[in-house]
């Protein structure tokens, strides 16, 4: 075991594990670390604590120290040079006429560094830029390329459902998602109705995969063939997870006959699969 804190630098962001250094953390308050990028100020999410080492990514870095009022309040004037520096970036990205989309702007700590947070349906050459912005803050410039999903997560929006997107509200990874899962909860295969703002599959698509795939262990799949408690044997056409009804087609010397089936009632014969048709993915091949 090893004695770790949580540490998020952004309010949704992933945390990250740091050595406490002997010093005693409580939620929400601030510390400050060296990171890959410099040095930073961030919160404390999680405090004091023995995690398992196989859960800490090496090497493990040590919190530097407890942050300030005096920091906090750099942290409250970095926040309004963050601001005026997305102004004139976009300033210079009109005069420079490239087809990016700014995102976001982050100071490191120390004011060592700015990060631009870009999205752009291809490659941006965006050299000639970072010489102006250079120019401009006499400080190293980084010029970041994110994808949908991530600008989702900066800039924030409302989902179908009416709440604020997840990524932006707490989700602190993503995770795969995939339209097999989309498939197997039964979901219209329509892009609009299962994308979200991002243009990407929904990532609540995540949330009940694992419900669904314990209950594809009772309940036949579609194309799956099986025998009813009367002994006839039929093929799935139609199944509802969450009942655990199945629509079963019996095909008889006068003609097919379809039933529905409480899943409990069958015992399969030849198990079915999750199958998404060329026509299908032509369509949704661009939303995972």
């Amino acid at each position: 075991m090893v004695e770790v804190v949580g540490i998020r630098f952004k309010n949704t962001g992933k945390i990250y594990y740091f050595a406490p250094n002997g010093i005693e953390f409580s939620k929400g308050e601030f510390a400050i670390v060296e990171t890959v990028r410099g040095v930073e100020i961030g919160e404390i999410s999680l405090d004091n604590r023995n995690v398992p080492e196989e859960m800490v990514m090496p090497p493990l870095k040590p919190v530097l120290r407890k942050a300030t009022e005096k920091d906090i309040k750099k942290r409250e004037e970095i926040d309004k040079k963050e601001k005026q520096a997305f102004n004139i970036c976009n300033e210079k990205i009109a005069y420079h006429k490239l087809d990016m989309r700014l995102v976001d702007v982050e100071y490191t700590f120390d004011e060592s560094k700015i990060l631009f947070y870009f999205s752009a349906d291809g490659r941006v050459d965006f050299r000639e830029l970072v010489k102006t912005l250079a120019g401009v803050f006499k400080t190293r410039i980084e010029l970041r390329q994110i994808g949908v999903r991530d600008e989702a997560k900066m800039l924030g929006g409302i989902g179908v459902c009416g709440r604020v997107v997840c990524c932006n509200s707490f989700l602190g990874d993503f995770q795969p998602v995939s339209i097999k899962m989309a498939k197997e909860q039964g979901l219209s295969l329509n892009p609009v109705k299962i994308s979200g703002t991002c243009g990407r599959l929904m990532c609540c698509l995540k949330y009940e995969q694992s419900t669904y795939e314990e209950l594809l262990r009772f309940v036949p799949r579609v194309e799956a063939v099986v025998r009813t408690n009367d002994g006839q044997k039929g093929t799935v056409i139609e199944s509802n997870v969450l009942a655990g009804l199945v629509k079963v087609r019996i095909d008889t010397d006068e003609g097919s006959v379809v039933s529905i089936y409480d899943a409990k009632d069958l015992t399969v014969i030849k198990h079915g699969t999750t199958k998404i048709s060329d026509e299908e993915l032509k369509d949704l091949k661009n939303l995972e």
